[in-house]
């Protein structure tokens, strides 16, 4: 049989409501703690250089951060959070695949992809690749389902569009350049028309190439003549540079001989009209003299080495003519 005491009774109760008390203290306690900690895990975010944080309450749209760094969101799910990596060039592969664990040239081929009729109903492959960024990162994510989907099968329908109106030859050979131009405007106006905060920043054809390997041959045999042709055309091209100055020199030449020897000819007609201007005057003066001086300086040219002419005459006279005599007198006559 236990006696108890008054004194007991009332201290036990007292010693329960004491530890009641304390364990609710150290329940908000840790409420508290696990917040804070729930706080500081879940409500600061960093952003890199490359990115900008699409932030939401209550799943709108409310803030969009742009500057790197540390920052602060509402935790418990008031706030969310999407980094959008708007400055990096980001890259699609059409018709086949780069292996990232192979050698950097290797690449496997998608054919689904790749396989394209041409305007003049030929089948070729032709693999290409395309690069965008992101210029809205709140389009980007909320204005489509899938934007790089959308992009893909845009791009390819593009793509596929301006090969189809494009003969085999030209997307072989010498027409991937044009082909890439007109897929890149059409693409580019369809994206401002879709609005998904997406813009095109290259396409490239990376390879075209028929479907079975004989005409793979004869194609490549054809871009081997037209490299060569266009190699002759470029030399030929060379040669007439180089010869076309040694002509225009030769022809300018010939062309200041003909001019100078038409002055001369000019200069020679009017000093030979001069001269004969000139004994027409003296023959005017005195017509037996200058017959006989014309007839003894004709015969001076004919015969420069004669001095002395000797003239039978009629019976036995015989008459001596110096010619030398005769022109000096002549002159003194005419003087």
């Amino acid at each position: 049989m236990r006696v108890v005491y008054q004194n007991e009774k009332e201290k036990k109760p007292k010693e329960i409501n004491l530890s009641a008390s304390k364990l609710r203290r150290m329940i908000i306690i840790g409420i508290v703690v696990l917040a804070l900690v729930v706080c500081v895990f879940t409500g600061f975010y960093t952003t890199n250089e490359q990115e900008q944080a699409v932030v939401t309450t209550f799943g709108k749209v409310t803030e969009v951060v742009e500057s790197p760094g540390l920052h602060f969101k509402l935790p418990f799910g008031i706030q969310g959070v999407q980094k959008v990596p708007v400055k990096v060039h980001q890259k699609i592969e059409l018709g086949y695949r780069s292996e990232t664990n192979a050698a950097p040239d290797h690449m496997v081929s998608v054919e689904d992809e790749s396989k394209m009729i041409t305007g003049d109903y030929n089948i070729v492959n032709v693999d290409f690749f395309v690069e965008y960024k992101i210029s809205d990162p709140v389009k980007y994510l909320y204005n489509s389902y899938e934007p790089t989907m959308v992009l893909k099968n845009l791009v390819q329908s593009q793509v596929r569009s301006v090969i189809g109106a494009t003969e085999v030859d030209a997307v072989l050979t010498t027409g991937r350049n044009e082909v890439e131009r007109q897929a890149k405007e059409l693409i580019t106006e369809l994206l401002v028309q879709y609005d998904i905060g997406v813009v095109l920043t290259d396409l490239k054809i990376q390879d075209s190439e028929p479907p079975t390997p004989e005409v793979i041959e004869a194609f490549k045999a054809v871009e081997t003549a037209k490299q060569q042709a266009e190699t002759v055309i470029n030399q030929a091209k060379a040669y007439q540079n180089s010869m076309l100055p040694k002509a225009d020199a030769e022809a300018d030449k010939l062309t200041k001989d003909a001019e100078y020897q038409k002055q001369q000819r000019i200069n020679e007609a009017m000093q030979q009209v001069a001269l004969f201007n000139a004994r027409y005057n003296e023959y005017a003066k005195n017509p037996e003299i200058t017959r006989s001086r014309m007839y003894y300086e004709e015969l001076q040219q004919i015969l420069p080495d004669v001095k002395l002419i000797i003239d039978a005459g009629e019976g036995d006279s015989t008459k001596y003519i110096l010619i030398e005599d005769f022109l000096s007198i002549a002159d003194q006559e005419n003087g």
